[in-house]
């Protein structure tokens, strides 16, 4: 019996306050992140992802806050990332209530510390999350620091070390395609799914519910992540699932 596909809003906290950009600049104000979590739960969203943005010392107070007030809000699961680095960064953002947690620039820096979480805490804690860019010359080449940097590393190689060191999903995003609203990279997820055990969420191009339809149908994808279509109100969730229902796409309504 196949699993039901999940459709995950994802929220850019910067300074208190979610955020969305295009190709990972420019970014413009989507409102509360605690208040927004509380609508998308009851919109029938079926997980959350939080990211801290610019994480500085600062951001990791105000972020945690944030954490503990969307755990008494929300009733379904939700992962945050953005600044970890330790398994005490783990700690503090599971003992706020977060369900899992997302590395990603400090995961290719010390790919030990993805082996780390998955032994102390589980691999259905560690999300990896990988930021890609597709360049002729070089292929997928992977990025840090919120794709500002580009690091000697493939997509594919490393998602598969990713789960070897006991990664529980792999959380995938285009930056050719992140805020442009053309669609998801299906051609690169379905490689990863054709090569992957672990569950893969698609981010990075959501425009329409087709795109949703396609990432699932022709990407392979376990879940598909979107930001500025969701905040903004372009596409409701109710209205997306009963449409990837009526597709033939498995999903809980």
């Amino acid at each position: 019996m196949s699993i039901a596909k999940r459709i995950i809003p994802c929220l850019d906290v910067k300074d208190g306050t979610t955020v969305k950009g295009t190709c990972f600049v420019n970014l413009r104000e989507a409102g509360d992140p605690v208040e927004l979590g509380k609508a998308y739960s009851q919109a029938g969203a079926d997980e959350l992802v939080y990211l801290d943005i610019t994480a500085s010392h600062e951001g990791r107070k105000t972020f945690t806050e944030i954490v503990g007030r969307v755990a008494a809000e929300i009733n379904i699961p939700f992962t945050v990332g953005g600044g970890i680095g330790s398994l005490d960064d783990v700690e503090r953002l599971l003992g706020a209530g977060a369900d899992k947690v997302s590395i990603n620039s400090a995961a290719l820096r010390r790919p030990q510390l993805i082996d780390e979480i998955a032994s102390r805490y589980g691999s259905q804690v560690c999300v990896c999350a990988i930021d890609a860019r597709f360049e002729e010359t070089t292929g997928w080449q992977c990025y840090l620091n919120g794709g500002r940097l580009p690091v000697d590393r493939n997509l594919f190689d490393w998602a598969r070390e990713a789960q070897e060191r006991g990664a529980g999903e792999i959380l995938f995003t285009s930056m050719n395609h992140d805020g442009t609203k053309g669609g998801f990279a299906n051609e690169a997820l379905a490689q990863l799914a054709d090569q992957l055990s672990i569950p893969i969420i698609a981010s990075g191009g959501a425009g329409t519910k087709e795109h949703f339809r396609d990432a699932f149908a022709i990407g392979h994808a376990d879940a598909a992540l979107a930001a500025s279509v969701f905040h903004f109100g372009e596409i409701p969730i109710n209205e997306l699932k009963q449409y990837l229902q009526a597709e033939g796409i498995k999903v809980r309504i």
